[in-house]
């Protein structure tokens, strides 16, 4: 484990929908002086405006906390990249599932070689994901029960819905209300948060 002689401690965090918990995350990463998180897809960069926010905040001799490799980036150049600016700037990042540390100076090349490999994995398995789901669709539409997307929420509808949530009203219970699945509600508000009305 790497001595910190100064700087700060952040934890970068990602979920890819506002369903799922980041508590496993947080509790990985430990006690850190700030957190960072995002509530979208990995998938690229776009719209991933708290990873922007800490790659602009951290200084030199900060360490930079992830609770695994898929969290930080899914793709194997995003990571490389991502890995890249961190340490440019004079900072270390830390993976704590895989172990591994990457400092600013220090070439482990053992390190550098896992990082290309859990890297690559993490890719592999995200485009296995993507096949099977449209392997998965093209069986629906032969089989003729595939709906496709669930019809988006207009503007007023997104209004109701925010409102329902703000008088506690769970979301499953506000999707039925609406009329849509609760991915579709999940999506909308999740648009709304990057792309305010």
């Amino acid at each position: 484990m790497m001595q910190q002689a100064k700087g700060q401690t952040v934890a970068y965090i990602r979920v890819s929908t506002l369903d799922q918990n980041p508590v496993r995350q947080f509790e990985a990463v430990g006690e850190v002086d700030r957190v960072f998180e995002d509530r979208i897809s990995g998938g690229s960069r776009d719209g991933r405006t708290a990873l922007q926010e800490m790659l602009g905040y951290i200084r030199a001799d900060d360490l930079v906390r992830v609770a695994s490799m898929d969290r930080l980036a899914r793709s194997l150049i995003d990571l490389k990249a991502i890995v890249g600016e961190i340490v440019a700037k004079g900072a270390a990042v830390q993976f704590v599932k895989e172990r591994l540390t990457f400092e600013p100076g220090a070439e482990d090349k053992f390190a550098v070689f896992q990082l290309h490999v859990l890297g690559a994995v993490a890719e592999l398995e995200r485009s296995l994901i993507k096949e099977r789901q449209a392997d998965g669709i093209k069986a629906a539409k032969a089989r003729g029960v595939y709906k496709g997307r669930g019809r988006a929420l207009k503007p007023a509808q997104l209004t109701e819905a925010r409102q329902l949530i703000a008088d506690d009203l769970p979301k499953a219970e506000v999707a039925r209300r609406l009329g849509v699945d609760r991915s579709t509600l999940y999506r909308a508000l999740s648009r709304a948060e990057r792309e305010p009305l």
